[in-house]
């Protein structure tokens, strides 16, 4: 699942791919804005942790996740 996270005054969004359901993800951010957490904490899928203090959020868009391509081709 791919999250991007828009930050207050950062010139740069953070972005990650999580492991986590689009539910588990819009639950964090519920929890985080209702003031029942002070921080807005989610997984990557490498096991990091990323954690943004929640009256700095700007945005938090959820995605699909895409597919990775390898190789040089082109795509049609």
């Amino acid at each position: 699942m791919e999250v991007k996270i828009g930050v207050l005054h950062a010139p740069r969004e953070i972005s990650i791919e999580s492991s986590q359901s689009a539910d588990e993800v819009e639950k964090a951010v519920a929890d985080a804005l209702s003031g029942d957490a002070k921080l807005l904490s989610l997984v990557d899928e490498h096991g990091r942790k990323v954690l943004v203090p929640a009256d700095r959020l700007a945005y938090v868009e959820i995605g699909e996740s895409a597919a990775r391509r390898v190789g040089f081709g082109a795509a049609l």
